[in-house]
């Protein structure tokens, strides 16, 4: 640029009167503008050297620096173009050996002065601030302006610090509202234009090296009723507030009126809105004229191609041109004489105009540049109310070079978050900027563009002239660089901006870079490597900042930056932190909840809580909707920073809802919950004093003190919109009967309903009232108390109880909860007594509920008659005896309320323990209270408290002992809804009992693992589940290795039945070990277990083997009963099997040792002991063979018996396939000769003769009737032979009719016989029982 500026034919133009040669030849603090012009005399533009002054405070150059500067080739060219052939100042130059000692000089007397001063002030003379004055609270009225002051003393001088609800304020940020003072110790503020949302606790604080103290004023501003305020001095008869008090200037009192006010409109896109007020001045003076101010949301308006203003001498207007939704606000008037000022507001609301295509979004507005640099600005904006029915995908930015017509769109994809750096500028040229927003429906239409600003450096800015007025462009001259210096290393690199579309680095230039211009090249690596990738490769940045796109979202990387000039490139500088790319700023959250409040027939109130921990929070927007549709409306396009807006433009007598979200950078929140219908009226109190709460009751002393006394109330009625969030007490002194002023107790509000009034004056009578408060504000007094009486209390025994609540009514009960007394008496209270009478009951009707003294605060009274009205009252006891009792509750009814629900214990799948309420009549304001043992649980470090809609539950986190109690729930704005649930040491027992089995459940088992063998000798393993769902696995483990279908195993698993099985052919040595089935249903377990070692394996095993012979024996003839043997009747043995699967030429073969018998013959001969032996049966045919064996040996079962005489014979029998062989023994038998039946006539003689068989002899006896028989007279028993049995009755008698036996038994058996007697009369039939 030098180079241009000197070798060019190019010569500065300076102010024509420099050329004059009769003025001074020193020009005295000129500031010239240069314009550079070509060969043909043509401007080009400006020229601004980067050296202009040459004084210190002009240039900020220090002595040897200007000293440098002057002697350079560039300061004498400049010094000869700008003195234009002028007397040259005169320069004394100084050594630099000169101005290092007049440094040290100036050094060493700057230490002599601090040493000076701190021998001055010594510690003894240092304090903590103090405060001479505190500030004092005020009330106002709306429109009023309020000024706190206080007076500090402290050594050394304090820091004054001023806050607003614990928020410090800043002047300079608001400086329309807020103005801070400070003289000498004196020190104020003053807050302009009260209106509601000042209402505040305003704290002021003082701070040294000493310590910090503070001072607290409360500022409450009231709503103006415009039918009581009034001027008297005012002689027309005009509907004005004056807010300023008149003054006498001059001897003239202005008064000023505005009529024909205009009122809240609205307007659209791309229209023209105009309205103003008639001012009226009186006396109206020909020459004066008032000052006239424009303000838009308290900032104060200038004229603009946009804003045009115009007085006419009796009315003020305000034009907008071309509305945009910037221009919404509230616009104040305000009008300025000498002897004040009058104002009067309203709101302009600007609706989105007409979308190009339908369903497109609104669109940004405030559109800023922000950061500007020599080829790189960020860009900012707002996003719009209206997404057009679907959600915004984000938006594009668009630049415009100043005098040029064409828009160059900056990004190529729409960017979600409301901030985009722009690159790629050329230095010193202006550019304006505007965005779109874009959906899936369409484009928005462009936003207002923004103020220009022209891409240079900040420093340059600052010193450059105005801007050529037809392209903007500036030419920025340097000096000739010195000989080549590389360099040195950026410094505080730091990551300034993150956003998953781009990251923006901030820097500082090196120290060491010489007098030549330095550019920058940036690198990047991704962390946790160290390669290093330079980003802009082609091009090096003139800019401390850059922007990187195209980085991979979640990705970490760090970066570094090197300068460069024509000497070379720098080292770099020190590497940045880790940076994820995303998102840094986070959404803001949902507004909380949402309060309508009715203003006037066509306006609400709407107030609402903030967003919570909302990082840079932009505002808020307000949508409406007509009860019953859903259709929602904005209220606001452009955001609001509080939190109350009003709503105009509403439908009188229609009901509407509101819902809120929250705008930041990074994008709209969700909505917050609707509120409830209001009906769109003017409020009956006047504005938002509807929907504060009615005022406190029944004030009562807890205690007094010599100079405080202790209060109590009780909560009002009504609370208005909103939760009480606190209570303000006023007092007054009652003198001769006599109430005096009010004055506030409390600045800051309490939230309890009792408080102490402290500073209070011993033996003086006093009264008091409360007021509630709410966020839609502070509520009217309570009436005044009755007057009391400030003196100690000095009674032994406490005071009262206060704050009676009433819980959990029901039919024949309810839960009663106090708070102890404030006053103790001289020994601490050591329990209560609690009295119940009638509501209607005289107070002689007071009974005692317990006998013995409660040590708790609570108790639940029992046996209530249902439907009955009863009121309670606490009285407290200590060790001298029981104390004044409580103001009795108000009465309360004895019934279960429809829809009452009680806690319910749960455990979950997971086996987590949990209390659980539901409430049917909730509303939006309800909340669940959770206490145990009826202290509230706030914070509860051992449960979990949820609430989602009308349930709520407390979750155990690690349930014992400590967890024992009782625990109730309360819900906030209903008609009582609460319950409570005992958690007895049984109970959390048998909880966590079902816990545990919850939490590792176990599938049941009808039958172990159980093996069994089958047909062929096959291994079935199995057990059956008593349930398992279609989802249940099963998994077979062999040895601790899981096995599966295959040849060798072969699995079945029946989920209708449960039955789970697995098959093996047969039994290995390899298959010896442990068997295991592992079941799984969802999260429920089981296994059983089958240990198959040693002898049990090897007898399981060899069964096995049996069962596969055993089907192999089973293919041909083969044994279905192997041999045996059994004596028959007749004392013959038989030997016998049975044998199957017979054919034709099947054949069996009988075999006594080695002789055959051969089968179908019978033979009888007579054997004898020698024929014992052992026998065979063998079946065989084509088939196979089947062999059965029986020993008949002296070991036998059959030899024991003995043999004598036997024949033997085989049989092949037709039935059954058996074979029988038989042998005959003398075993004892009756052979026969016994009827079965015997008649006779009464008066015969029978007798009865039997043959008897054995050997040896067999022993005889006779039973009658299973009684065993003696021979006598009448009955004859003879046994002859050893084979002759007799039996004879002489005289037989009806007495003798029975069941007869003879029992005969040897050695090798026994046997009997039977017959029966029967006795007739001769008159009666024979064979007729007797």
């Amino acid at each position: 640029m030098l180079q241009f500026l000197h070798h060019c034919s190019i010569r500065a133009a300076t102010y024509t009167a420099l050329d004059e040669p009769r003025l001074s030849p020193l020009p005295k603090r000129v500031k010239p503008t240069y314009m550079a012009m070509d060969k043909e005399n043509q401007i080009i533009g400006y020229v601004v050297p980067i050296f202009r002054g040459s004084h210190e405070f002009q240039s900020g150059l220090s002595d040897t620096e200007e000293a440098r500067a002057k002697e350079s080739a560039g300061y004498l060219a400049r010094r000869d173009l700008f003195a234009s052939g002028v007397e040259s100042e005169h320069i004394e130059h100084k050594s630099h050996r000169t101005v290092m000692r007049e440094s040290a000089e100036r050094i060493s007397l700057s230490k002599r002065n601090e040493e000076y001063h701190k021998r001055l002030n010594e510690d003894s003379l240092m304090h903590i601030p103090e405060f001479v004055i505190k500030p004092r609270s005020h009330t106002v009225w709306e429109k009023q302006c309020v000024r706190l002051h206080c007076t500090i003393s402290g050594w050394p001088e304090p820091r004054v610090v001023w806050y607003k609800n614990n928020v410090s304020i800043d002047p300079m940020a608001t400086p329309e509202k807020y103005k801070v003072e400070s003289s000498y110790s004196v020190h104020s503020l003053e807050i302009n234009k009260c209106d509601f949302d000042d209402t505040a606790q305003y704290r002021v604080s003082a701070m040294n090296s000493k310590g910090e103290t503070s001072a607290f004023a409360s500022v409450v501003v009231k709503s103006e009723s415009w039918s009581l305020l009034h001027f008297h001095k005012i002689k027309l008869n005009l509907m004005c507030v004056c807010t300023a008090a008149p003054c006498l200037e001059y001897g003239v009192t202005f008064e000023t009126h505005l009529v024909e006010k205009f009122g809240v409109s609205f307007g659209r896109e791309g229209e023209t809105l105009s309205f103003g007020c008639s001012v009226i001045i009186y006396p109206s003076l020909q020459r004066f004229q008032p000052e006239i101010e424009w303000y838009r949301d308290d900032k104060l308006l200038v004229p603009s191609k946009w804003v045009q203003m115009h007085w006419s001498g009796d009315r003020a207007t305000l034009t907008l041109s071309h509305l945009n939704k910037e221009d919404e606000g509230l616009y104040t008037l305000r009008v300025i004489t000498k002897s004040g000022f009058e104002t009067h507001s309203a709101y302009v609301f600007v609706r989105d105009a007409d979308a190009e295509v339908a369903g497109a979004p609104g669109a940004p507005l405030d559109v800023h540049s922000l950061d500007a640099n020599k080829d790189y600005v960020i860009v900012t904006w707002k996003q719009p109310a209206v997404d057009g029915g679907s959600p915004i995908l984000g938006y594009f930015v668009d630049r415009c070079e100043v005098g040029m017509t064409h828009w160059a769109q900056c990004n190529d994809t729409p960017v979600k978050f409301a901030r985009f750096p722009v690159t790629g500028l050329v230095e010193g040229r202006s550019y304006v900027f505007r965005v779109r927003a874009v959906n899936k429906a369409g484009m928005s239409h462009p936003s207002r563009v923004s103020e220009p600003v022209a891409a240079m450096d900040p420093a340059d800015r600052t010193r450059k002239g105005p801007s050529a007025p037809w392209t903007g462009q500036i030419i920025v001259t340097e000096e000739e660089p010195v000989e080549g210096v590389v360099p040195g290393r950026p410094c505080d690199l730091s990551v300034i901006e993150a956003t998953k579309n781009y990251v923006v680095l901030s820097w500082k230039p090196p120290g060491e870079k010489g007098h030549e211009g330095v550019m920058y090249y940036v690198e990047k690596c991704v962390s946790g490597t160290d390669s290093w990738q330079r980003v802009n490769t082609e091009i090096p940045v003139k800019s401390p900042r850059f922007a990187l796109f195209d980085l991979a979202e979640g990705k970490s990387y760090r970066f570094r930056v090197r300068c460069c000039n024509s000497a070379g490139v720098g080292e770099p500088s020190e590497p940045t932190e880790a940076t994820t790319v995303g998102d840094k700023l986070d959404i803001p959250s949902a507004p909380g909840r949402v309060v309508p409040t009715r203003n006037t027939d066509t306006s609400v109130v709407v107030s609402w809580e903030a967003s919570r921990d909302a990082k840079e929070l932009v505002g808020y927007y307000i949508e409406s909707n007509i009860a019953g549709s859903n259709t929602w409306e904005p209220c606001n396009n452009k955001p609001v920073k509080g939190t109350r807006f009003i709503c105009h433009g509403l439908t009188t007598d229609e009901s509407y809802v509101f819902r809120v979200r929250a705008v930041n950078a990074a994008g709209i929140s969700e909505f917050s919950q609707e509120s409830e219908a209001i009906k769109v009226k003017a409020a009956i109190r006047g504005g938002i004093l509807h929907a504060s709460p009615t005022p406190p009751y029944g004030i009562t002393v807890l205690e007094c003190v010599r100079d405080s006394m202790v209060l109590a109330w009780k909560q009002p009625t009504f609370i208005g919109g909103a939760d009480i969030t606190g209570y303000f007490v006023d007092y007054r002194e009652v003198i001769g009967g006599v109430p005096g002023k009010w004055h506030e107790a409390n600045i800051k509000s309490v939230s309890e309903r009792a408080y102490r009034v402290s500073k209070l004056k011993e033996n003086m009578l006093y009264q008091f009232q409360v007021r509630a408060a709410n966020m839609a504000g502070v509520g009217i007094p309570s009436l005044p108390s009755e007057t009391f009486k400030c003196e100690e209390w000095t009674i032994a025994v406490p005071g009262p109880p206060h704050d009676l609540q009433v819980q959990e009514v029901r039919k024949d009960s309810l839960v009663l909860l106090w708070k102890p007394p404030v006053y103790q008496g001289r020994d601490p209270v050591n329990g209560y007594y609690i009295d119940i009478k009638e509501a209607e009951a005289d107070f002689e009707m007071w009974r005692g509920v317990n006998e013995k003294a409660t040590d708790k605060t609570f108790i639940k009274i029992k046996d209530l008659k249902m439907g009955e009205s009863y009121v309670f009252r606490v009285r407290a006891q200590n060790k001298a005896g029981v104390g004044k009792a409580s103001d009795s509750t108000e009465p309360v009814e004895a019934v279960t309320k429809p829809g009452t629900a009680e806690i319910v214990v749960n455990v979950d799948d997971d086996g987590v323990i949990s209390l659980n309420f539901e409430c049917s009549n909730l509303t939006a304001d309800s909340k669940f209270v959770w206490s145990k043992n009826y202290v509230e649980m706030t914070e509860p470090e051992r449960m979990t408290l949820e609430t989602k809609g009308s349930k709520s539950k407390a979750i155990f986190k690690t349930p014992s002992e400590e967890d024992l109690g009782i625990y109730s729930c309360f819900v906030t704005h209903t008609d009582g809804a609460s319950a409570s649930y005992t958690l007895s040491e049984e109970t959390l027992k048998e909880l966590l009992k079902v816990s545990h089995d919850h939490k590792f459940p176990i599938i049941p088992l009808k039958t172990e693992l159980a093996v069994e063998l089958l047909e062929k000798g096959r291994v079935r393993f199995w057990l059956q589940a008593e349930k398992i769902s279609a989802n249940g696995k099963a998994e077979y483990v062999f040895n601790d290795n899981v096995v599966h279908q295959g040849e060798k195993y072969k699995m079945n698993f029946d989920k209708n039945t449960g039955i789970i099985e697995m098959f093996m052919e047969s039994l290995g040595k390899e298959d010896e070990g442990t068997f295991t089935f592992q079941l799984q249903d969802g999260k429920a377990t089981n296994q059983s277990s089958l240990v198959l070692i040693g002898d049990v394996f090897k007898q399981l095993q060899k069964e096995s083997e049996f069962q596969k012979k055993e089907w192999i024996r089973k293919q041909g003839p083969h044994f279905v009963e192997y041999l045996g043997y059994e004596v028959t009747p007749e004392c013959c043995v038989r030997l016998k099997c049975k044998v199957a699967n017979m054919k034709k030429d099947s054949v069996a073969l009988w075999y006594n040792l080695i002789r055959i018998i051969k089968v179908c013959s019978l033979l009888k001969y007579i054997i004898s002991k020698k024929d014992a032996g052992i026998y065979e049966v063998v079946l065989k045919d084509d088939r196979g063979k089947d062999t059965s064996t029986l020993n008949l040996t002296d070991q036998g079962n059959i030899a024991e018996k003995g043999f004598k005489t036997f024949a033997a014979f085989v049989s092949s029998a037709d039935t059954g396939n058996r074979l029988i062989l038989m042998f005959f023994i003398d075993r004892a038998r009756v052979a026969g000769g016994l009827p079965d039946v015997v008649t006779i006539q009464e008066g015969k003689c029978l007798n009865l003769t039997c043959n008897i068989w054995g050997e040896p002899i067999p022993e005889v006896t006779w039973l009658k009737n299973e009684r065993e028989m003696v021979s006598n007279d009448h009955y004859i028993l003879k046994f002859e032979s050893g084979k002759f049995a007799s039996f004879t009755i002489t005289s037989v008698s009806t007495s003798d009719s029975g069941k007869y036996s003879i029992l005969v038994k040897n050695k090798y058996g026994t046997e009997s016989g039977d017959f029966t007697v029967s006795v007739f009369i001769p008159d009666e039939e024979p064979g007729k029982k007797k």
